[in-house]
């Protein structure tokens, strides 16, 4: 039987983690990428010995010999390019956050639905080896009965290639700095104005975008959410244009005394070890018996303590032989799509989930705005926004 092919829609900063899940894969191969750069896509495709270089989205869809698609593109564009994609009969993997409202979520379920091809929405967070391994420490009821679930997030600024500020480098003489090294993946400045354009990316960087991830893990975890109450800050990037940071989270679970809670903070003196974003996330997960720690994801502000340690009957056992390189949860969110395809089964996320995580989403920032707490089951969903380039959203943010 012939490899399933795969082509990579849009070849930015993400995409290099998109490759792992086809290396020695008998199921699947990278056959192609495109990216409206088409210098941009030449290049990704050498380094990365992938075969065909497609010079646009229409091209790939009119190819019989692609089986599926992965979507890397902006928000905004996920919707039309999942549809495009249904209709032509290739199944879709699209990035997070699923779409800009959930209208738009149940187009694309529908025409996965009608058109007979599988939708998957890649969060790789509920991939990740050490949330997987706490997720079985609990349904194993090692500390009893869930009671709560607190999530901490710092973004770090001390010497990240992240995004370049000035003032966030080491400073020559500066005995407190000198000699720390620049630390996580550098990325393109120009990647992020459309994340800071809530008519093209929905909402904000934070809250609403990387807090796909965090909303998905929870659900993952813990199960359905009833209620969620939220406080969310801005903090200017530049006039106008704001993060939807600092922030504070807070819900409760469906059909039992079950919170949790997730608090974001920005250290601008910080100095967080990454390969990948210098964001470091904690989870604490508090049972009836005994508490589960997992310390890292993205970054490894604590390298010297276990991915998961566990407290319970006055003990701590600390869990080290487990994969905890962020990049692990692609690889296997990718191989979950490709067996999905095999296997005709639904892959994680489905459309269906991951509406339910949007909706999330979604009502947290809408109970922020509306100062409530939103009921999830009643949350009403907002129109599109009017889309507006970079410098009109400027202008309408200053007014």
């Amino acid at each position: 039987m012939d490899k399933m092919k795969f082509v990579l829609i849009g070849c930015g900063r993400i995409a290099t983690l998109h490759v792992a899940g086809y290396k020695d894969n008998p199921d699947a191969e990278l056959w192609g990428v495109c990216d409206t750069n088409a210098s941009t896509a030449k290049k990704f495709a050498q380094e990365h010995g992938i075969p065909k270089i497609y010079k646009d989205f229409d091209e790939v869809l009119a190819d019989k010999e692609v089986t599926a698609v992965e979507l890397l593109l902006p928000h905004h564009l996920h919707c039309e390019y999942t549809v495009k994609a249904c209709k032509a009969g290739k199944h879709v993997s699209v990035q997070k956050p699923m779409a800009l409202n959930l209208a738009e979520c149940d187009e694309m379920i529908k025409a996965a639905r009608e058109n007979k091809v599988l939708l998957k929405v890649f969060e790789n967070f509920v991939f990740y080896p050490p949330y997987r391994f706490a997720k079985k420490l609990l349904d194993d009821g090692e500390i009893g009965a869930p009671v709560g679930i607190r999530l901490k997030m710092n973004n770090a600024s001390l010497a990240s290639r992240n995004i370049p500020i000035v003032g966030n480098m080491p400073k020559k003489g500066d005995p407190e700095t000198e000699g720390v090294k620049e630390t996580g993946w550098e990325v393109d400045p120009k990647s992020w104005l459309w994340r800071l354009n809530s008519t093209l990316s929905g909402g904000g960087p934070t809250v609403f975008d990387d807090g796909y991830h965090k909303f998905s893990t929870v659900m993952y975890l813990l199960g359905d959410v009833e209620k969620v109450t939220a406080w969310i800050d801005k903090t200017p990037v530049i006039p106008g244009v704001y993060n939807d940071s600092p922030a504070v989270i807070m819900w409760k679970h469906r059909d039992k005394k079950l919170y949790g809670v997730w608090d974001i903070m920005s250290s601008d003196d910080m100095y967080v070890q990454s390969k990948y974003y210098t964001c470091d996330e904690r989870v604490e997960i508090t049972g009836s018996r005994g508490v589960i720690w997992i310390t890292r994801c993205t970054a490894t502000m604590l390298p010297d303590v276990a991915p998961v340690f566990m407290y319970r009957d006055g003990k701590t056992t600390e869990f080290w032989d487990m994969k905890s390189d962020w990049a692990d949860s692609f690889e296997a969110s990718t191989r979950d799509f490709v067996d999905a395809i095999k296997n005709d089964r639904e892959p994680v996320l489905s459309g269906q989930q991951g509406r339910e995580v949007l909706k999330f989403a979604l009502a947290a920032v809408d109970s922020a705005r509306l100062c409530t707490e939103v009921y999830l089951d009643s949350y009403e969903d907002k129109p599109l926004p009017k889309k507006r380039g970079f410098i009109g959203n400027l202008l309408h943010g200053r007014s």
